[in-house]
């Protein structure tokens, strides 16, 4: 399939530095402009058969407008400029309708100046590879899982790729652009009888294609985490210890972002509000957020609303020293943005529990009596008091080791004490997405069974 090229980078630049000037000009306080342009691959495969394949290019403008410290906002994928210009002039019709917010408006123009090259945003080679070995990736990835015998159906296996340019331009004078891509490979499968169904997944996610695991890593990983819970038991409700795999870490971490990012703390929202300063964990516990870690998937030289990404400390030895913000969360709360916009609120860049020394392996085998937290399903989080409760599966451990599978389990705790009650921390930090943890283990939790 062929696809257009997309515009040079200096007519987007040219572009949205125009509107800027033009929307001045018409009225307006304040004016930012956000193009993008980028390629979308996507492919869905099931039993070897193609379910669903996406091949496109899209461009698309977005505005703010600020007047009078009232908002608008348009957006087009028609970039012609009689269009765009229109589409300005009715934004700062229509701000003149929107109720006054005094903590409106522009991020002030920051001094820090980023090294795009050396973030390592985007590999020309996702993109230029050819369809058929994209959708052959994800073909060869269920095939090399369904080899297996114990493996009884598969949900499908994925393969999608994206790159984009993104320029912003504002009238504080900010103006920037970057290229940054994205490849990831997927696989779903199930395992056992009717009565004793179990199921599970895996995926490798990179911003380089060679950085990508093979279709038969993929694979085997898949399989493996499937088939350890075939023939699963049911357990005593009781207080255990309960360690937490990198995936699960990643989960409670997601948790602890919403409950720490800005927007939730001005809206009251957070069992953290009034919290800065103070201790909410052990000294085991420090988080980052941090956008300048080369190639990561979360890594930006700047957000949404141009402030520069950097490292923050969020948590240090188990004292909260940061709320993640925006330039408005900034402002309604009297702190400084931290570099977290995303164009409808907050969100992390590189979010992450600091590592440990010790090997996942030897946690396990110090632990004399307790679970191995492998997935969790439903919801049951409650930010504005911290409570968990979710139903999940995972795997016994007796004297230091596996000694089978269990399921229709509850556990159930609070952030606060979870963060409090680390006992161990692994040495198994990767980044598999933008949220990641290594291996944890939590001194108790309740796990609800019979």
């Amino acid at each position: 399939m062929k696809i257009r090229e997309s515009k040079k980078s200096s007519e987007l630049s040219d572009l949205a530095e125009g509107l800027v000037t033009f929307g001045r000009a018409r009225g307006a306080d304040e004016i930012e402009i956000h193009v993008a342009d980028g390629y979308e691959f996507s492919v869905d495969v099931r039993k070897g058969e193609i379910e669903n394949l996406v091949e496109a290019r899209s461009r698309v403008l977005g505005l703010r407008v600020i007047r009078d410290k009232r908002t608008a906002f348009a957006s087009s994928s028609d970039l012609s400029l009689p269009t765009l210009r229109r589409l300005v002039k009715r934004a700062i019709r229509r701000a003149e309708l929107a109720n006054p917010d005094e903590f409106a408006g522009l991020a002030p123009l920051s001094p820090l100046k980023i090294d795009v090259a050396s973030l390592n945003l985007f590999d020309p080679e996702v993109a230029t590879r050819d369809s058929k070995t994209k959708i052959g990736l994800a073909l060869e990835t269920e095939r090399i899982a369904l080899e297996d015998k114990r493996i009884t159906n598969s949900h499908g296996a994925s393969f999608g790729a994206n790159e984009a340019k993104s320029v912003l331009a504002n009238s504080n004078g900010f103006l920037g652009e970057y290229d940054q891509s994205y490849c990831g490979l997927s696989v779903g499968l199930q395992a056992g009888d009717t009565d004793n169904l179990v199921e599970d997944y895996w995926f490798s996610s990179k911003r380089h294609f060679r950085e990508l695991d093979p279709p038969e890593k993929v694979a085997r990983t898949a399989v493996a985490r499937t088939v350890r819970q075939i023939k699963p038991r049911k357990i005593k409700t009781q207080k255990a210890p309960i360690i937490f795999e990198p995936t699960m870490t990643s989960w409670v971490l997601g948790f602890l972002f919403a409950c720490a990012s800005g927007t939730s703390i001005y809206q009251k929202a957070s069992f953290l509000v009034g919290k800065l300063g103070r201790r909410i964990g052990n000294q085991k516990v420090t988080v980052f957020d941090d956008g300048l870690l080369p190639g990561l998937l979360g890594t930006r030289p700047y957000d949404s609303d141009g402030v520069a990404c950097r490292k923050t400390p969020v948590v240090e030895k188990g004292i909260l020293r940061n709320y993640l913000c925006n330039t408005y969360a900034a402002r309604k709360l009297k702190l400084r943005s931290t570099g977290n916009a995303d164009g409808s609120g907050v969100s992390p860049t590189n979010f992450y529990l600091q590592a440990g020394d010790i090997p996942a392996e030897k946690i396990i085998s110090s632990t004399e009596k307790g679970l191995l937290l492998v997935r969790t399903l439903g919801h049951g989080l409650n930010p504005v008091t911290g409570d968990i409760s979710r139903g999940a599966f995972g795997l016994w451990i007796e004297k230091g080791e596996i000694a089978y599978p269990v399921t229709e389990i509850t556990i159930s705790g609070n952030l606060g004490e979870i963060l409090e009650n680390v006992e161990s921390v692994g040495d198994d930090l990767e980044f598999l997405g933008p949220v990641a943890g290594p291996t944890i283990k939590i001194k108790e939790m309740t796990i609800a069974g019979n």
